[in-house]
This record gives structure tokens, C-alpha cells and sequence, in this order.
């Protein structure tokens, strides 16, 4: 009798998963087609209205239940990145205006503790009232905007926070790649702490401004605890200064953690895994034209083979043509470092190469 009763309870327990993951699976299907319908916009009017209804309805779902854990796979055109401890997840995309500069949003789904339950917060993206490489600590209300690809959960004494690798494409001649660091206050999330430490400087986030042509990396490494990343220089002396005209420059550096902090530790030595590891790409079908998933062997490339990557590098990032970029990177690099002279990391506020939400042909120095 005890046997059937756990059987009972087990196919029980069983249908209302089932149930749960065909109504999510329902919602996916509607949240692919506003998605679709989003980024078949022409003009930022008619991109504005089809956003919102997505907004509403992606807010709808993901304060379902079971939400945290249901994959998202077809929405490919949006992050929907997860914290390794499974507590909180991010659902962050892009829209890309007509002048080609990019609005951006954000929902943080986060496991509340003291009440047993998940909390949804947002990121406003309000980069046109904000200074343009934010110095302090943000309010979710005054986000700069971009896309996140990777969540890094730390702690600092008894409080939870998140390291954060995202990237900005910030004007037609520059993208940007970050570190943040992301906390909470009440259901409030907050943006920024001074946990950087970089050759006597504490800064509380860091940004890596480099040429559009260029590929940066900027990645963890779980088995060293480190963030590394290529370092950056102008691609001659005269443009030193002139950040759209900075790329990879085959030196790493890394910001590695310890007490508490990322210290930044430069030229440090990358290093590659198990080479019988494997890792899957997506290559282009020379018949169809159509990307195909592949796995190949992760091995060490030598520095002089190059790799034409389709833009934007991280997944959630519109490509308003659907077209392969020129932009080109190396496989070897490893995300690129802050550069030897502190401006470079800093960004000094009338040396900044155009704002991503001005118009493209505007900038200033």
C-alpha cells in the first residue's frame, strides 16, 4: 500500500511538472513570434510599440512558476543567463535604432531567502541622463546599458553579489566590454562597488572601450578564479587616446580575486585546457549559407590564424541584416587587459569616442 502511494504521488508530482513546462513551452512560442515581429521593425516608432508588448508579456512569464529552470532555447535573440548558484537569472536584449545606436533592457529574477519566494526587479536603461562611463554605484533606474553574458557570484563577508561581463556597442567605430558588479538593496538592484583594485586605484567597475573591427576577449576562468582579458593598445602611437582605434595587443592581464577584491595582475600567461576537451561552434554552410553546430577539439591556435566571428560575439545581440561582420579575432586571445596607461581603463570623460545613443556621425573627444 505504502509503495502504491508513492507512486501515486510521484506520477502525481510528475503531471503538474508536465503541465507547468507545456504552459511555459506555450508562452516561449508567443514570446518567439513578438520577438520576431520586434526585430522585423523598420522605425523606432514602430519598434517602441512592438517592445512594450514583449516587455508585458515576457514580464507576464517569467513570474510564473518553475521559470528560473526552463531554458528559453528558441528566444536566441535574448539573453537569459543563469548565476551558477541558480539564484539569480538575467533576461537582457537589445533594440537597435534606425540611426544604428542601441536601447537596451533588463529583468532580474532573483530567489528571495527571508521570503521563500522569486522577486523580478529592472534595468532602466537611462544612459542620455547619466555621465557616460559611470564612475559610482548606480540605482536599477539609472542603468548605462548593455548586454551581459556572464554571471560570477561572489561575496564580500555575509553579502551576496555578482560579478557581471558584459558589452556595450557603443558607436559605429566602438564596442565596449565591462566588469560590473551587481547587489541588492531591499528588491532594489544596484550597480557597482569598489571591489577593483587597479595599480593603487579602487574603482568600482571597469570598461574596456576597442575598435569595432576588433575582437576582445573578456572571460572567467573558474579553475583560476580569474578574469582574464586581452590588453588593449591604439593600433599606432598618434591614436593613443582615441579609443576606437585601440585592439588586442597579445599581452593578458587578469583580474584575479582575493579577500574580497578583484586585484588587477598584468601580463599574466594564458592558459588552455585539456585539449581533448571539446567545444561546439557554429560554422557556415558554404551550400545553404546557414550556420551549422559543430564540435570541434578546444586547442591552442597559433596567433596568426584569425577567425572571421558573426557579430555581435555574445548571444541576445540583434544584427539588424543578419549579415557575418568582417570583424575579426584570434582564438587564442584571452579578454584583453586594462591598458598600461590609466586613462585607457578610466576613460576620461572629454576623451570618449561618441555615446551609443547619439546619432552615429557624432562624437566627442
Amino acid at each position: 500500500m505504502r509503495k502504491l502511494l508513492i507512486i501515486s504521488a510521484f506520477l502525481f508530482t510528475s503531471h503538474l511538472f508536465s503541465q507547468v513546462d507545456t504552459l511555459l513551452a506555450s508562452r516561449e512560442r508567443q514570446l518567439l513570434f513578438l520577438l520576431k515581429d520586434l526585430r522585423s521593425a523598420t522605425t523606432d516608432s514602430e519598434k517602441e510599440v512592438k517592445n512594450l508588448l514583449y516587455k508585458e508579456y515576457l514580464l507576464e512569464t517569467i513570474k510564473m512558476k518553475d521559470v528560473m529552470e526552463y531554458p528559453f532555447s528558441q528566444l536566441t535573440s535574448m539573453g537569459s543567463i543563469m548565476s551558477e548558484d541558480k539564484k539569480i537569472r538575467l533576461f537582457n536584449w537589445n533594440v537597435e535604432q534606425e540611426d544604428q545606436t542601441q536601447k537596451y533592457y533588463c529583468y532580474i529574477l532573483r530567489f528571495d531567502r527571508k521570503k521563500n519566494t522569486y522577486l523580478v526587479s529592472e534595468l532602466v536603461d537611462n544612459s542620455f541622463m547619466i555621465s557616460e562611463r559611470p564612475e559610482g554605484v548606480l540605482d536599477g533606474k539609472d542603468w548605462y546599458g548593455a548586454l551581459y553574458y556572464k554571471i560570477i557570484p561572489i561575496s564580500k563577508g555575509n553579502k551576496e553579489m555578482y560579478t557581471l561581463l558584459g558589452l556595450d556597442m557603443n558607436t559605429t567605430l566602438s564596442n565596449i566590454k565591462l566588469i560590473d558588479v551587481l547587489t541588492f538593496s531591499g528588491n532594489n538592484p544596484k550597480l557597482g562597488s569598489p571591489i577593483f583594485k587597479n595599480k593603487g586605484e579602487t574603482l568600482k567597475r571597469v570598461f574596456f572601450e576597442h575598435s569595432k573591427k576588433a575582437y576582445m576577449s573578456l572571460r572567467y576562468e573558474v579553475k583560476y578564479n580569474r578574469i582574464i582579458f586581452d590588453h588593449l593598445s591604439p593600433e599606432s602611437p598618434s591614436m593613443e587616446g582615441y579609443y576606437c582605434y585601440y585592439v588586442p595587443d597579445f599581452i593578458y592581464d587578469a583580474y584575479v580575486f582575493e579577500k574580497d577584491k578583484w586585484v588587477l595582475q598584468e601580463d599574466v600567461i594564458g592558459i588552455n585546457e585539456k585539449e581533448d576537451e571539446k567545444v561546439t561552434i557554429y560554422v557556415q554552410n558554404v551550400k545553404t549559407g546557414k550556420l551549422e553546430r559543430k564540435e570541434v577539439k578546444d586547442k591552442w591556435i597559433a596567433p596568426s590564424e584569425t577567425h572571421s566571428s558573426k557579430v555581435p560575439d555574445q548571444p541576445g545581440v540583434d544584427n539588424k541584416n543578419g549579415t557575418t561582420s568582417k570583424k575579426t579575432f584570434n582564438l587564442t586571445k584571452i579578454f584583453s587587459r586594462t591598458p598600461k596607461s590609466p586613462e585607457h581603463s578610466m576613460y576620461p570623460q572629454d576623451e570618449m569616442n561618441g555615446r551609443k545613443h547619439r546619432k552615429k556621425d557624432h562624437q566627442s573627444h
